[in-house]
């Protein structure tokens, strides 16, 4: 008796003729990778915030690069950092990299689940049973929902019994501790001045002749 596939495996058997076109998120925010900032978790942000929408492929230097240009300007009060899917690591890192640049931001965090629709479409040789030779490419749509985050950082102070919150950092900003150079007492040399009293000490002997 012949077994009968699940459907599960029968879908990944249909999909491995497939492949990912583009996927389509719902619009969120603005900044270096497009949006508004009214949208998204934080909706009663101050006017001038930016929202940098964090990619799966974005560059973080690139991020970094925007948004600190942007929270240098006395009129930016506040930014965000959004990102869904694999990209929510990248949006962690990104906010964190800019704290320690950045001294007294208040940070809010949001986790929540967004819609994402994948569109696929069917690819050369071995079209689906359903399809002729002479048909045109068939596509498909997933529509999944994927965790997001969103990483609010603001000059500003924000409530902190808000759920995420979390105060500014005390060690944030860059080091400034001055290099010290290395001694000669490091390098196992006597230090100034230890070799010269040591060296007008009488020997041991000496005043004996004498």
């Amino acid at each position: 008796m012949a077994k009968l596939a699940s459907p599960r495996s029968w879908q990944r058997r249909r999909m491995e003729n497939f492949r990912k076109v583009r996927s389509e998120e719902a619009p969120v925010g603005g900044g270096a990778d497009g949006g508004g900032p009214g949208s998204g978790p934080f909706a009663d942000l101050a006017p001038g915030a930016v929202h940098m929408r964090v990619k799966e492929g974005s560059k973080i230097r690139n991020l970094l690069a925007f948004a600190t240009a942007s929270m240098a300007q006395p009129a930016t009060r506040a930014i965000v950092f959004s990102g869904c899917g694999r990209a929510t690591t990248k949006t962690v890192t990104c906010a964190e990299i800019l704290k320690r640049r950045l001294a007294g931001l208040h940070q809010v965090t949001r986790l929540r689940y967004r819609s994402v629709r994948e569109v696929w479409q069917s690819q050369p040789p071995g079209p689906s049973p359903s399809q002729k030779p002479g048909d045109p490419a068939t596509s498909l749509s997933v529509v999944k929902n994927v965790p997001s985050l969103a990483i609010l950082l603001s000059k500003d102070a924000l409530d902190p019994r808000q759920p995420g919150y979390q105060p500014p950092n005390p060690l944030a900003g860059p080091s400034s501790q001055p290099s010290t150079p290395t001694s000669k007492r490091s390098l196992g040399e006597p230090a100034a001045g230890e070799g010269s009293a040591k060296r007008s000490q009488p020997e041991p002997g000496a005043a004996q002749e004498d």
